[in-house]
């Protein structure tokens, strides 16, 4: 008789790709923070609390792109009625709302020592906290609808919809006067903005911080599939009267 070990096929231990983007972005997160607070230099004017720059300026980046994620899986789900779309775009909003969570809150602790107030009601804070409201209003959306489906299609247009909030903020800063520092990425990026040691930090954080999303819409959608399929046995169970 074989014995189970030779019975278990080689594709079976390996490690599934959820797994692999786990331990890849946790290894990159330590090296990530050893660079933020070891090697990145303490700026001559902010002191230390500059440091939160590193978390803030890529997970807000990161929010939008998790936001376009919606717009194109909800694009894609009008158009093809496929659940897959659906799924990913949920799950993104789902990340998307932590992202920009994370990112209100790494602004206030910046904010407090620089501008000594938690919160002003400037264009850049008051765009990013209408976006937070929008994709709160797109998850409460599917929760509330009469039906899985109805709920999905409500959401899609929402979050169509909700992604034309995503150019106001970035752009906010540039369309008014605001005491929100200019823009460090993008178009309106000043070139001199950081020394080298700093743009390169940043640029580390930024790629750690894109696996992490992918990493945590992964995460989701296999808990989603999960919830499903408990749903399906529930449903099973109910009808067979146990």
């Amino acid at each position: 008789m074989a014995s189970s070990q030779s019975l278990t096929s080689p594709s079976s231990r390996m490690p599934s790709a959820k797994t692999v983007m786990a331990a890849i972005t946790g290894v990159m997160m330590v090296i990530n923070l050893y660079l933020i607070f070891m090697v990145a230099p303490t700026d001559s004017v902010l002191g230390h609390v500059q440091r939160v720059f590193y978390f803030h300026v890529p997970i807000a980046i990161m929010s939008f792109l998790a936001f376009f994620v919606v717009f194109a899986g909800s694009v894609m789900y009008l158009i093809t009625r496929s659940p897959k779309w659906d799924a990913v775009a949920h799950a993104a909003a789902e990340v998307g709302v932590v992202l920009v969570t994370l990112a209100l809150i790494t602004g206030i602790i910046w904010a407090r020592p620089v501008w000594n107030t938690w919160w002003t009601w400037e264009p850049r804070l008051t765009t990013t906290l209408i976006l937070w409201l929008i994709y709160v209003a797109y998850l409460m959306v599917r929760s509330y609808a009469p039906t899985q489906s109805k709920g999905a299609i409500y959401a899609a247009v929402m979050g169509i919809v909700g992604f034309v909030d995503v150019p106001i903020v970035y752009y906010s800063v540039v369309w008014w006067r605001s005491i929100h520092p200019s823009p460090v990425v993008g178009p309106f990026a000043q070139a001199d903005a950081l020394d080298g040691t700093m743009a390169l930090v940043l640029l580390y954080s930024f790629i750690t911080f894109v696996f992490f999303f992918v990493y945590m819409v992964m995460e989701r959608m296999s808990l989603r599939s999960m919830e499903e399929a408990l749903g399906r046995i529930r449903f099973t169970l109910r009808r067979s009267g146990r």
